[in-house]
């Protein structure tokens, strides 16, 4: 199981890195698409629906969006900034998991018994929360390039991950790479948090209500329905601070947005928040791209938790053979 438990063999750091890079890598591949879709709706400051006689919108659906993507720059760039994506992806992961393995073992050793065990979803979403924002801060500059190379259409500004980081150094200087930090840090930490903190949640109702409680090894089925219901319920509820984000990464990168519609610029998280909910419709325009977004969410909670228990698993039984 995810967590530190003191009845299982419990794994070095560097192999709960490994396997946390390993399953951010797999969970990447299977949502890149979803995350494509997810980022350029998020981007698109006109409204998500059809247009008419007096208004503009690039994409208003998934179909439509998927279709628009491949119809004018071919398939491959449903995977655009798949580089970048899948090395943050790698280096989130390995610092993550790493953490939390790290925090929720101090946790075990250092608070009560009955909050560890009676109240471990508690635990685990502090520890997840802190674990998040651990990762996040190592992983942004990644992130940045990430949303960049998504946002930019056929009229390409960064060639290649190197042109990008070059361009990026000698336009806007070394900090470009965490712009939107602060958003990402208030997203990732609670968004975090709640996914681990309902993970624990769900597979102790699971064991509850379909399985013995005290089973030890977690089935796929479990693993797969716990981990993909925490990943949407946690993205539903903190996804505007993900709209916020990428509005903020891509601010000095305007001109790549030719073609796609208009752009603002933006003084920081509030006067983001501010701007979006005066023009795009109140509330509404914070959970643009929401349906794609909790598509990927969904798969890459579910791959991730799926990979890293059954790798850890494997692991163990290595060991103790």
């Amino acid at each position: 199981m995810v967590g530190y438990r003191p009845e299982e063999y419990e794994l070095s750091s560097r192999e709960y890195a490994a396997v946390g890079a390993f399953s951010g890598l797999v969970a990447r591949v299977v949502c890149q698409p979803f995350d494509v879709l997810k980022i350029r709706f998020q981007l698109q400051v006109e409204p998500v629906r059809k247009p008419t006689n007096t208004t503009f919108s690039k994409y208003w659906g998934i179909r439509q969006a998927f279709q628009s993507i491949i119809k004018e720059e071919g398939v491959t760039a449903l995977w655009k900034g798949h580089v970048p994506a899948q090395i943050l992806s790698v280096t989130y992961g390995l610092a993550q998991f790493a953490s939390f393995e790290l925090l929720t073992s101090v946790a075990w050793r250092l608070c009560p018994h009955e909050l560890t065990t009676k109240h471990r979803p508690i635990v685990h979403t502090v520890c997840g929360g802190l674990a998040g924002c651990i990762g996040i801060t190592v992983a942004q500059p990644m992130d940045v390039l990430r949303t960049r190379f998504v946002a930019q259409g056929n009229d390409k500004i960064y060639s290649s991950l190197y042109s990008g980081i070059q361009t990026m150094i000698k336009e806007e200087g070394f900090l470009a790479f965490y712009k939107g930090l602060g958003a990402a840090v208030a997203q990732i930490g609670p968004q975090m948090g709640l996914q681990f903190g309902f993970f624990a949640l769900f597979t102790r109702m699971w064991r509850q209500w379909f399985e013995n409680p005290n089973r030890k090894r977690a089935g796929v089925s479990e693993v797969l329905v716990c981990g993909s219901s925490a990943g949407a319920i946690a993205k539903t509820l903190i996804y505007p601070l993900d709209v916020i984000k990428k509005r903020l990464e891509i601010q000095g990168f305007e001109k790549a947005r030719k073609g796609f519609g208009a752009v603002r610029h933006y003084n920081g998280l509030w006067h983001c928040m501010i701007t979006i909910m005066k023009e795009e419709g109140s509330v509404k325009g914070l959970y643009k791209g929401l349906s794609p977004g909790l598509i990927k969410g969904g798969l890459a909670a579910g791959a991730n938790f799926l990979v890293y228990d059954h790798v850890c698993y494997l692991l163990r039984k290595y060991h103790s053979s």
